[in-house]
């Protein structure tokens, strides 16, 4: 069945794509004619994936889903959290944000962080939403080229690769945004009645 994820992020369509399976096709933002920057004012990730999913479905009259994920640091109270796209800035840039945290962790002993993503299906009437939360460590250098966004510096709990040195097949299997992904494709294989109405137009 076609979904509409609501993300121009090839990356993501990429990743979401793999985890779902044969028995779904992805379509983008671009594809339902949203070409804008989603709304993001909210102050949790929760609150940022609700207020996406509910613009794309209001605005464009497609049910959808959206996510929100956050790199959540201890030693920084949490930060960069719903700010972890523009950290350094609103170029949204990489390699500015990674430059950025590395240098506010700079001499912090305590290292541990974890990834987490939440997504908001929206439908007419109702909503469900799902999380996925990835625990480790932030390095003190960049390690692999996959990846996207801060995966470099990411070291997952009881692994030896980051994120960006993992395949898309390894990351897939443990990542935050795989584990809210299978509880959507849980929650949709197990009420058919849905799916069958998620790419339909609402009046």
């Amino acid at each position: 069945m076609q979904l509409c994820f609501a993300t121009n992020n090839a990356h993501k369509i990429e990743e979401v794509q793999a985890i779902l399976g044969v028995g779904f096709s992805l379509v983008s933002l671009r594809d339902v004619g949203c070409t804008e920057e989603l709304p993001e004012e909210q102050s949790t990730l929760a609150g940022n994936s609700f207020q996406k999913a509910e613009y794309v479905f209001n605005q464009f009259h497609v049910s959808c889903f959206a996510d929100d994920s956050g790199l959540e640091v201890d030693a920084l109270g949490n930060a960069p959290g719903v700010h972890t796209a523009h950290y350094a800035g609103p170029q949204r840039n990489a390699e500015d944000n990674m430059a950025f945290l590395l240098k506010n962790l700079n001499g912090v002993n305590n290292r541990k962080a974890r990834f987490k993503t939440v997504i908001t299906l929206m439908q007419p009437g109702s909503f469900h939403q799902f999380e996925g939360i990835l625990r480790g460590v932030i390095l003190n250098e960049k390690r692999g080229s996959g990846g996207f966004g801060y995966d470099p510096l990411f070291l997952p709990e009881n692994s030896s690769k980051t994120l960006a040195e993992m395949t898309l097949d390894e990351k897939n299997k443990l990542s935050h945004r795989a584990m809210a992904v299978h509880q959507l494709a849980g929650f949709l294989r197990e009420n058919p009645a849905i799916t069958t109405s998620l790419y339909l137009a609402h009046e």
